[in-house]
């Protein structure tokens, strides 16, 4: 890793696009998300605390607990990262899919680039085990535990809260339309393991993926995702969250032109992170807690 916590933490910025639809998704979870920056504000924050000299402590350990290769924190942080490089590239290719179908001339395009439906429910079946897989290795536990990970959505809070929230709305409802859940089971069910490992985002992170082989970790995709379908049914339904809603608030606060809708979602891919922006403070978070505790 060749930042330290503090230095991400330190970098985060206060206002960008990120950020902004950040901002626009406190509708879905009211009051979840402040968006904290820099290392010694968010100890100062988690911990109210104004000891310069115990912040100091806290700071040092944090720092030291993240520094440690036995622990998986520093593999968190690079799955948060991989998944938003991973996101410009499904943009590039949904954009080039978008150009081939609206402008005849280019119209080979659409041979040489993914189905964009195929590709985004792909896209958000791997952010969910990404998901999965960070907690994992931030709570030390194996990376198979689908049941300890859905069992946790139930407390997620905060910015791990709105990472979720984030994934179900940008990722889900934007680019899918209301059926989401079932449009990726079907694809996951259809998939065939050569698709998957054509995929940019699977091949970044297959090395993580429990199963053995291709096939073996198609299984385990589809049982991730399934695992979570009736928390993100649940989640959707007692909201009552539309595409629409989702995209009117993201408009009053990114300027989307109403005639471009077709390539929101491939926007937001590619000039947002909030994977990383969320990740790096749910990382402070629980190194800052875990400081504190064994301090």
């Amino acid at each position: 890793m060749s930042k330290a916590i503090f230095e991400l933490v330190n970098e985060l910025p206060t206002n960008n696009i990120t950020v902004m639809v950040l901002n626009s998704l406190d509708f879905v979870i009211p009051g979840q998300w402040e968006n904290i920056v820099g290392f010694e504000n968010t100890i100062r924050k988690i911990t109210g605390e104004t000891d310069e000299s115990l912040i100091q402590e806290i700071g040092d350990r944090a720092v030291w607990l993240y520094n440690d290769k036995s622990q998986g924190y520093q593999t968190a942080m690079w799955l948060y990262q991989t998944v938003d490089k991973a996101d410009y590239a499904l943009a590039s290719a949904a954009l080039a899919n978008k150009i081939g179908e609206k402008i005849p001339l280019f119209g080979f395009l659409n041979n040489l680039t993914p189905n964009p439906d195929k590709a985004q429910s792909i896209d958000l079946a791997l952010k969910l085990v990404v998901e999965l897989l960070a907690f994992c290795q931030i709570n030390g536990i194996p990376g198979d535990s689908i049941g300890d990970f859905v069992a946790s959505l139930a407390d997620y809070s905060g910015e791990s809260l709105m990472r979720v929230a984030a994934l179900v709305c940008i990722d889900g409802l934007v680019p899918l339309g209301p059926d989401f859940i079932l449009k990726t089971t079907a694809m996951i069910q259809n998939l065939n393991p050569q698709e998957l490992q054509s995929n940019p985002m699977f091949s970044s992170i297959s090395k993580l993926i429990p199963g053995g082989n291709p096939d073996g970790q198609l299984a385990f995709i589809g049982n991730a995702f399934g695992g979570v379908t009736g928390w993100m049914t649940s989640f959707v339904g007692d909201r009552q969250l539309t595409p629409s809603k989702v995209l009117n608030s993201i408009q009053s606060f990114v300027e989307i032109s109403e005639d471009k809708l077709d390539y929101v979602a491939a926007f937001l891919d590619m000039t947002t992170n909030y994977y990383e922006h969320t990740g790096t403070q749910t990382l402070a978070r629980r190194l800052i807690q875990r400081a504190i505790a064994e301090i």
